[in-house]
C-alpha cells in the first residue's frame, strides 16, 4: 500500500529517516575503503588514487545527500515559523530526499562489491516498508504532476527564503540591475563575444561590488570584524540570473585578490591596493593556471629571477579570465628553482599593466621584456574573456611581491586563501544561472500550444518542472546556509560539495529548459541557448569536479571514517 503523508511534519521525519538510510550506506562503504588505503595511522594518497571510480561515486553521493540535509533543516525551520508558507517546501524537500537518496543507492547497487557492500545489505533498504512506502508516493507520477502544477501556478515561486533585511535589499538591488541593465545587453556580449561594457561596469561600481569583499578600514563595505560571504552570494547569484559571462563572475577576482592581500600582504600594500580594488579601479585578473598545471597549484612553473631592484618573469600562464581589461594581475610565480622546494617554492606577484578590451594586447614598459595576452575562443562564458599569457623577462618591482620579504615562499599559501570562497562563489554563480533558465521555462511552458492546450498542461512537463524546482531550491539552500557556516569559519568541505552539486546539476538543469523550448531552445536567438552552453564551465573552474571529488572530499571523508 503507497504512503500517503499525514502532514508536514511527519513528511519531513519521514524524508530525514530515508536520508539517514543513504547516509548510512555512504559512511559503511567509506569505513570499509578506509581499511584499504590506511597506511599505519594515515590515509596514503597513492592507496586511495587506486579507488578512483569508487572514490568520486561516494563523493558525488555525499554532496548531493548533504545539500538534501541543508534543504530538510530549511523545510523545519519554515514549519517552526507559523507565518511562513512551508506546505510546498515541505512537498519540494520530500521529492528532493527521495531522489537523493534513489541515486545514492542506485550508484552503490550498480558495483556494491567495488563498495564493500553485499546485494543482501541492499535489499534490505529495499524491503523496509517505510522506505519503499516514502519512496513509491514521492517519487509517484501524480505526486510529482501535482508538484509541477503548483510549480505553475505559482510562477515559479519556491517560497520563503529566510534571509535577513540587509541581504534582501542587497537581492532586490541587484536583481533590478540584473533585469534592467545586465540581461538586455547579455545577448549581443555573448552572440558578438563583446567585453563588458561600461554600461555594466560603471554602476556597479558605483554600487560598491568591487569592495563586499573588502574591509570598511580599507574602503570597502564588508565589516572589519566579520566577513559576509552571505552577502556575497546573494549577489552573485543574482548577478549570474542576468548573466554568467557578463555579471556573475566581476565579484570573483577582485575577492580572491583581496582574501591574499588580508592574509599576507604588508600594511602598505593593503593600503595601496584595497581601496583602489573596492572602488573598481583598476579592474584585475587572476593569473595561477599554467598550460601543464590547474588544481595542481603546487606545480606552477612559471619562473621569477631576482634582478636588480625585483624580478623578471617568465613562462606561460593559461586561462586568466578578464586578464585584458585588468589593470593589475595576481601572478603565482616559483622564485626558488629547487624542485624540492615543491609549493614553498612560489611567490605571489601583482603585475601592473594597461587595461585593453581587445582580444589581443601587448605591454613592452620603459623597463624591458614583454607580457603579451590573447584571449581564447570558447563555446560560452563570453564576456570577461579568458586569456593565454606569455610573459618574456617582464619586469616586476620587488615592493610588488605579497607579503614583502616575508612573502617569498609564500604564494602557494595565498593561493589558497585567496581561493577559499571561490567554491561557494561558483555554487552562488549556478543558482543564478539555473533560476534564469527556470524562470524562462515555466514561462515558455505556458505560452507554447501543442495539440491546442499549452505544453505547461502536459504530465511530462510538470514532472520537468517539478524536479528542477526541488533541485534548484536545494542548490539554493545548500549555497545559503553553507555561506553563513563560512562567516563562522566552518564550511570547507559543504563549500566543495556545494560547488560539485550544483555545477552538476546546472548542466541537467539548463538541458531540460532548452528541452522544454524544443526547436527555438536551440536558436542562439533564446536565451535558454546560452544558459546551457554557459553552465559546462562550472564543473569545470575553481577546481575542476573530479579534482574536488578525490582529492579534497573522499580523502577528507576517509580520514574522519570510523
Amino acid at each position: 500500500m503507497t504512503h500517503v503523508p499525514t502532514d508536514d511534519g511527519h513528511q519531513l521525519e519521514q524524508a530525514a529517516a530515508v536520508l539517514e538510510t543513504g547516509c548510512g550506506l555512504i559512511d559503511q562503504a567509506l569505513s570499509i575503503l578506509k581499511t584499504k588505503t590506511v597506511d599505519g595511522d594515515r590515509v596514503s594518497a597513492a592507496k586511495l588514487d587506486t579507488f578512483q571510480l569508487i572514490s568520486y561515486e561516494l563523493s558525488v553521493s555525499w554532496s548531493e545527500c548533504t545539500a538534501a540535509r541543508f534543504l530538510l533543516a530549511h523545510a523545519r525551520r519554515l514549519e517552526a515559523d507559523s507565518s511562513t508558507d512551508h506546505a510546498f517546501t515541505a512537498r519540494l524537500a520530500a521529492l528532493f530526499c527521495a531522489e537523493a537518496v534513489t541515486n545514492c543507492v542506485s550508484r552503490l547497487r550498480t558495483r556494491p562489491t567495488d563498495f564493500g557492500l553485499s546485494l543482501a545489505q541492499l535489499a534490505e533498504v529495499d524491503s523496509d516498508a517505510k522506505y519503499a512506502g516514502f519512496m513509491a508516493y514521492h517519487l509517484g507520477a501524480d505526486n510529482v504532476a501535482g508538484i509541477g502544477q503548483e510549480v505553475v501556478a505559482r510562477a515559479g515561486d519556491l517560497g520563503p527564503d529566510l534571509l535577513g533585511e540587509d541581504h534582501t535589499m542587497m537581492r532586490d538591488s541587484f536583481h533590478r540591475f540584473s533585469d534592467d541593465v545586465v540581461a538586455p545587453l547579455a545577448e549581443d556580449i555573448h552572440r558578438q563575444d563583446l567585453i563588458i561594457p561600461d554600461a555594466i561596469l560603471e554602476p556597479l561600481k558605483e554600487m560598491g561590488l568591487f569592495g563586499l569583499s573588502i574591509p570598511a578600514s580599507y574602503g570597502g563595505l564588508q565589516d572589519d570584524d566579520k566577513e559576509d560571504t552571505l552577502g556575497m552570494v546573494v549577489v552573485t547569484e543574482e548577478l549570474s540570473r542576468g548573466s554568467l559571462g557578463a555579471a556573475g563572475s566581476l565579484i570573483t577576482r577582485p575577492e580572491i585578490l583581496a582574501r591574499a592581500l588580508l592574509k599576507g600582504g604588508t600594511e602598505e600594500q593593503k593600503q595601496h591596493w584595497l581601496p583602489k580594488l573596492a572602488s573598481g579601479e583598476p579592474m584585475c585578473a587572476v593569473a595561477v593556471t599554467e598550460p601543464n598545471y590547474g588544481s595542481d597549484v603546487a606545480g606552477v612553473s612559471l619562473k621569477a629571477t631576482a634582478t636588480e631592484g625585483g624580478w623578471l618573469l617568465n613562462g606561460a600562464k593559461t586561462w586568466c579570465t578578464f586578464g585584458g581589461k585588468a589593470g593589475v594581475l595576481m601572478v603565482l610565480a616559483r622564485t626558488d628553482a629547487d624542485p624540492e622546494a615543491g609549493h614553498r617554492g612560489l611567490s605571489m606577484f601583482l603585475v601592473e599593466k594597461p587595461s585593453s578590451d581587445g582580444h589581443e594586447f601587448e605591454v613592452s614598459p620603459e623597463t624591458g621584456g614583454k607580457l603579451t595576452g590573447r584571449a581564447i575562443a570558447t563555446i560560452g562564458y563570453r564576456g570577461m574573456h579568458s586569456f593565454g599569457l606569455f610573459f618574456d623577462d617582464f619586469f616586476v618591482p620587488g615592493t610588488n611581491v605579497i607579503g614583502g620579504d616575508e612573502g617569498y615562499g609564500k604564494g602557494f599559501y595565498y593561493a589558497m586563501a585567496g581561493f577559499a570562497g571561490g567554491r561557494i562563489q561558483t555554487a552562488a554563480r549556478a543558482v543564478g544561472l539555473m533560476r534564469a533558465a527556470f524562470e524562462k521555462a515555466i514561462s515558455y511552458a505556458g505560452e507554447r500550444i501543442v495539440f491546442n492546450k499549452p505544453i505547461a498542461q502536459y504530465q511530462l512537463t510538470q514532472v520537468k518542472l517539478a524536479r528542477m524546482a526541488a533541485l534548484l531550491l536545494a542548490c539554493r539552500q545548500i549555497t545559503y546556509d553553507v555561506a553563513t557556516m563560512m562567516d563562522a569559519g566552518a564550511g570547507d568541505m559543504e563549500a566543495s560539495a556545494a560547488k560539485i552539486f550544483a555545477s552538476k546539476t546546472a548542466e541537467w538543469f539548463t538541458r531540460e529548459a532548452l528541452q522544454i523550448h524544443g526547436g527555438m531552445g536551440y536558436a542562439e536567438e533564446a536565451p535558454v541557448s546560452r544558459y546551457f552552453v554557459d553552465a559546462r564551465v562550472l564543473s569545470i573552474f575553481e577546481g575542476a569536479e573530479e579534482t574536488l571529488a578525490l582529492k579534497v572530499i573522499t580523502r577528507s571523508l576517509v580520514e574522519n571514517a570510523d
